[in-house]
């Protein structure tokens, strides 16, 4: 099988236009250039509160997106009438706070098991792959399984906000058990959050890892040398250390 695909989440593309709530940065030729200059799919995260990306965004987006189109969604009827008519490649079900400024933990999948199941089913009669945004943790993981998604997507942040080498070494072990916990179970496996080009390496030996979702990083590092460049960083990093699958 191959290795990891980059799907670029292009949500701050958004962030910058409507900070003036005009026209430009267009996310949907953000997406045309990540695709042109290496990514496998493009990620964006519908928000309740819809302070970056669209509702037309997505529609637009599901036109011209060659590679995987993944959507990000809270479980609120709104988003998933939305998503039903877009009829992405992907859903990634992750939790939302309206007062985060980004997506702060996993979804506590034990505790809404019988809402993520409905949501599941609604997406599986559609032929839509369903990912859970998790925690790397092997109940957690069992959970998932049980509730009938098609992946996890290993929430990265905790490794990538750890400083000490201590808490770096115990997070990537965390995710460790959890990926083959995952593979073993029969989950297929997503992992994103917070991954930069210096951090990204260590996750690429997480087993059954299929798919990293790099958006942040990848957006601001464009500020300096352009997306284009970004883009193929990053891609250039995945492929020279991607075990394959």
């Amino acid at each position: 099988m191959p290795g990891t695909i980059l799907c670029v989440n292009i949500d701050h593309i958004a962030t910058l236009r409507q900070a003036r709530g005009e026209y430009e940065p267009d996310p949907v030729e953000g997406a045309m250039i990540c695709e042109n200059n290496g990514a496998d799919g493009i990620t964006v995260h519908l928000r309740e509160d819809r302070r970056h990306i669209q509702d037309n965004d997505v529609f637009a987006l599901r036109d011209v997106v060659r590679g995987k189109f993944n959507l990000e969604m809270a479980m609120s009827d709104d988003i998933i009438e939305v998503a039903k008519r877009v009829v992405p490649d992907q859903i990634t079900l992750v939790p939302e706070k309206r007062a985060e400024l980004t997506t702060e933990g996993g979804l506590d999948v034990a505790k809404n098991i019988s809402r993520i199941r409905d949501v599941i089913k609604v997406f599986h009669d559609l032929n839509v792959l369903v990912s859970l945004f998790i925690e790397p943790d092997v109940d957690i993981v069992s959970a998932s399984k049980d509730a009938g998604a098609d992946f996890i997507e290993i929430h990265t942040g905790r490794y990538c906000n750890a400083v000490e080498a201590e808490d770096v070494k115990r997070e990537l072990e965390r995710m460790t058990h959890a990926a083959e916990y995952a593979c073993n179970a029969g989950l297929r496996v997503n992992a994103g959050h917070g991954l930069k080009f210096n951090n990204v390496v260590p996750v690429l030996s997480l087993a059954g890892l299929e798919e990293l979702n790099i958006g942040h990083s990848i957006i601001s590092n464009a500020v300096f040398m352009g997306l284009p460049e970004a883009v193929r960083k990053m891609k250039k990093i995945i492929l020279d250390n991607s075990p394959g699958i």
